[in-house]
């Protein structure tokens, strides 16, 4: 997630942007794909690239979203194989969990449940993480929808974060405007 992070900031605002966000989140930088580090120090790096201030939430959901364009480059038969935002969604537990713990032994990645009964243009899931990072999941999952050219509005019903014991995200999907 640190070296994403990184390349999002490069990507959006130059090579020095990165050196100025670690600066002023009193952070070194020495992360490596393989390391494993708190998601305090996430939240740190992200709150040093919001200008605005947003809440950690609405950060998370930042670079969620900004991400996933990179995720796609970089793992295009994850993306490619699906037609929909929907249908790559229902992938995440069995095909993209499972590759990202082969390839990152340890990580910890939030385990999904759907609801697979709901309409076509519909996608009820269920998120539970130890981190409860559910923003972060709402940017990836709009990206994912900027992804397949489509529109994805995002209720979320119940929250870890509220005491729920897990997060429910209520997907709707379109065909963009036009």
């Amino acid at each position: 997630m640190f070296n994403l992070l990184a390349e999002v900031v490069i990507q959006e605002r130059g090579e020095g942007a990165w050196d100025e966000i670690l600066d002023d989140a009193g952070a070194d930088g020495a992360y490596t794909s393989l390391g494993s580090y708190p998601d305090a120090e996430l939240l740190k790096l992200l709150a040093a690239t919001n200008p605005a201030r947003q809440s950690p939430r609405s950060s998370l959901r930042w670079f969620g979203r900004a991400a996933m364009p990179l995720l796609a480059r970089r793992y295009p038969d994850f993306f490619s194989q699906h037609r929909s935002t929907r249908s790559f969604l229902l992938t995440l537990n069995e095909i993209i969990h499972t590759e990202v713990r082969k390839i990152y032994p340890g990580s910890d990645v939030p385990d999904f449940d759907f609801d697979k009964l709901s309409a076509s243009d519909q996608l009820v899931l269920g998120y539970q993480s130890k981190r409860k990072l559910c923003g972060l999941a709402e940017g990836l999952i709009e990206g994912a929808a900027d992804h397949y050219s489509e529109r994805v509005s995002i209720e979320q019903t119940l929250c870890m974060q509220r005491g729920d014991e897990k997060c429910v995200l209520v997907c709707r999907f379109s065909p963009p405007p036009g």
